[in-house]
């Protein structure tokens, strides 16, 4: 597989330096919810569900990788995350290793009184788009995770 990946990126052409591709800012999103924070937990890293939330997307999870699946038919492509950190039900983080999208995501659930907390940071790099697009793909973004995060908190 390794080998197929360089093989392709060899034959991009070269990208002069003054031409800088898109390195998205972090996205933070925070929300009070009255789960406790194990529900809140299990909610969230309810990984196939994600994909009731996400438009045209599915969610497969092999061992401590995710595969999400978005588009229709033979024009899609998968955002492939592997859980690198995982400590239930306060924290876990994601690094993205997709060929399209590059980045991590981390999840902190905190209970605070009477409600829980949830934090998603989310940071994301999208592969050959110039910097030109940063503004949509961030507020797309942020839309669809925040609908992702209150769908998953509130159903």
């Amino acid at each position: 597989m390794a080998r197929r990946y360089f093989a392709q990126a060899s034959i991009l052409p070269a990208i002069p330096p003054r031409y800088s591709f898109s390195r998205m800012p972090q996205i933070t999103l925070t929300r009070e919810t009255p789960l406790s924070a194990a529900e809140a937990w299990s909610r969230i890293t309810d990984w196939p569900r994600h994909g009731a939330f996400v438009p045209l997307t599915t969610v497969h999870v092999h061992d401590r990788r995710i595969v999400a699946r978005t588009g229709l038919g033979p024009v899609a492509f998968d955002d492939i995350m592997d859980i690198t950190a995982w400590d239930p039900p306060h924290h876990c983080r994601l690094e993205k290793r997709g060929r399209l999208v590059q980045g991590w995501a981390e999840v902190t659930i905190e209970e605070a009184g009477a409600t829980t907390r949830v934090t998603w940071v989310e940071e994301l790099h999208i592969r050959s788009l110039p910097r030109l697009f940063d503004p949509l793909v961030r507020k797309s973004a942020e839309r669809m995770f925040s609908k992702l995060l209150d769908g998953l908190l509130t159903r």
